[in-house]
């Protein structure tokens, strides 16, 4: 009994290390697009010149630690990985508290560059940034359904 608990568990966890980065967007996807540089965003919100460098400053000062912190997520999800291949339970264990860690500093960091981001606008572009989002998110799904 306690080892079919056990297994549900591990397999919990493992399904856990893969879906979340699924849903939570990486630096790659998440950053993707820069919306500051569009000519749409730009227009739509009213961003000047000084806002959309600024918030450009802000993320190229940001990636270089993103990219650390990405990779040692990467690095604990491999290792985790092997773990489990191994069958080392008690070692297992101990590298989940790893994983979430980085996969915390990551989400810290990317939270911190966002909101230096935010502070570049203004309320009202911020919250015209959001419906934006929104927007393009809704068509993005249209588009993946219809296929």
């Amino acid at each position: 009994m306690k080892s079919n608990a056990f297994v549900r568990w591990l397999l919990a966890a493992v399904l856990l290390v893969a879906v979340v980065p699924a849903v939570v967007p990486t630096l790659i996807a998440a950053q993707g697009f820069k919306w500051w540089n569009s000519d749409q965003y730009r227009r739509e919100l009213k961003l000047t010149t000084e806002q959309s460098k600024r918030i450009e400053d802000i993320f190229q000062a940001a990636v270089p630690g993103l990219r650390e912190k990405k990779k040692a997520l990467d690095e604990a999800e491999a290792e985790f990985e092997s773990l489990v291949q191994r069958g080392d339970d008690a070692a297992v264990m101990a590298q989940v508290d790893r994983v979430e860690s980085s996969r915390s500093e990551l989400s810290k960091a990317r939270t911190k560059m966002l909101l230096k981001m935010r502070n570049a606008l203004t309320t009202d572009q911020w919250v015209k940034l959001g419906a934006l989002e929104r927007e393009r998110h809704a068509a993005d799904a249209a588009k993946t359904q219809a296929k």
